[in-house]
């Protein structure tokens, strides 16, 4: 897929709910959904960066499940950056699209239906099917391209990562440029935005990291720093003429397998390891599941060696619950030593914003 359009070309108006947004205008577009039972307008967020000159068009959402949170400070943070005001193409940004479930801090719509499920939607559908074809007909189809930001359901955690189609081989190049520790080559679900947007013909990543209900700092700046990554491939934004650390920070590894790591028995739950952390089969303890008196302990193992990329974080488990996600590589030595150089190089503000393109992050 060719996205450049050429060096001086001028940008093209967009058009997203009625409101057209120019050439180097900057607009914040209020999405009609409706009412709530209380009569109070109820309505969508979406800002448009529109640049002076041609290029990609790029979406970003977050909270399609509404206790995620990561992905709404991702998106405030990403609106600051200075680069901007420079940029080629446009930009979508929706920080909230289940207003239903950020209200009320739940990951579902109202009637319980994960909205990541209804996608392409229907325009006389439940709320879900609603809420996901208004999405799709202003937001996916005006994008030539997109990045999904999630974290790991309530009580559990995420090791920053993109999940993506790997088999086509520009979306792969937007993923290696993303530079996350960890790609998984995730296959297509059913309902789910990414599959409705892929099945329109626009490339779509998905980013993982952090857990609901909480703020994780290194998933953000990860996740911050990856959509600059992205759209510097894009040729959105410039890259800096003057060499970095930043050019410095190792390609993602990719996994084409992963599995989860289930509890034998219930009880209470001690993890031993961080996400991140390389396991090796039947040898490394992952942790401790015990009764309330210590009297009857069993040690978790994995069947096969590899990176944890996420984990239960609630301590009180039953028998057959997921535990850990285990990614598999060919060379899992190699990737531990790759997601330390990851967690050393986003906690540096020289590295995370060599060009001051990027806010500080206050610590």
């Amino acid at each position: 897929m060719d996205l450049n359009p050429g060096k001086r070309q001028l940008n093209k108006p967009i058009t997203i709910g009625g409101v057209t947004v120019n050439p180097g205008e900057r607009k914040t577009i209020d999405l009609d959904m409706g009412r709530l039972y209380t009569h109070s307008q109820l309505s969508m967020p979406v800002q448009v960066v529109c640049g002076r000159l041609a290029g990609p068009v790029m979406f970003v959402s977050a909270a399609i499940h509404g206790d995620e949170l990561n992905g709404v400070e991702i998106i405030r943070r990403l609106l600051k950056v200075k680069s901007l005001k420079r940029m080629r193409g446009t930009l979508i940004a929706v920080p909230i699209v289940n207003l239903h479930g950020f209200i009320h801090g739940s990951r579902y719509l109202p009637d319980r239906r994960d909205l990541n499920r209804f996608f392409p939607g229907a325009e006389d559908g439940t709320l879900a099917g609603r809420t996901a074809y208004l999405f799709m007909r202003e937001v996916v189809s005006k994008a030539d391209v997109g990045i999904d930001l999630h974290t790991g359901a309530i009580n559990r955690s995420n090791l920053p990562q993109i999940r993506a189609d790997l088999d086509d081989p520009f979306t792969l190049k937007l993923a290696q440029a993303f530079a996350a520790p960890v790609i998984l080559n995730a296959k297509l679900r059913k309902g789910s935005l990414r599959a409705a947007a892929v099945k329109s013909g626009i490339p779509i990543l998905l980013y993982e990291a952090g857990e609901a209900l909480r703020f994780d700092e290194v998933s953000i700046r990860a996740g911050v720093r990856g959509i600059i990554n992205v759209m510097r491939e894009l040729g959105q934004i410039a890259t800096p003429s003057r060499k970095t650390p930043q050019s410095k920070v190792s390609k993602a590894v990719i996994s084409r397998k992963s599995f989860w790591v289930r509890a034998d028995q219930s009880g209470i739950f001690r993890s031993l390891v961080a996400d991140g952390t390389r396991v090796i089969a039947q040898q490394t303890c992952l942790g401790i599941i015990s009764d309330p008196f210590g009297e009857c302990e069993q040690e978790v193992y994995s069947a096969a060696s590899g990176i944890v990329i996420g984990q239960m974080k609630m301590p009180l488990v039953n028998e057959g619950e997921a535990l850990f996600h285990i990614a598999r590589f060919a060379r899992s030595d190699i990737v531990a030593e790759k997601v330390d150089v990851f967690h050393e190089e986003i906690q540096k503000a020289s590295v995370l914003y060599p060009d001051n393109s990027i806010p500080e992050i206050p610590k």
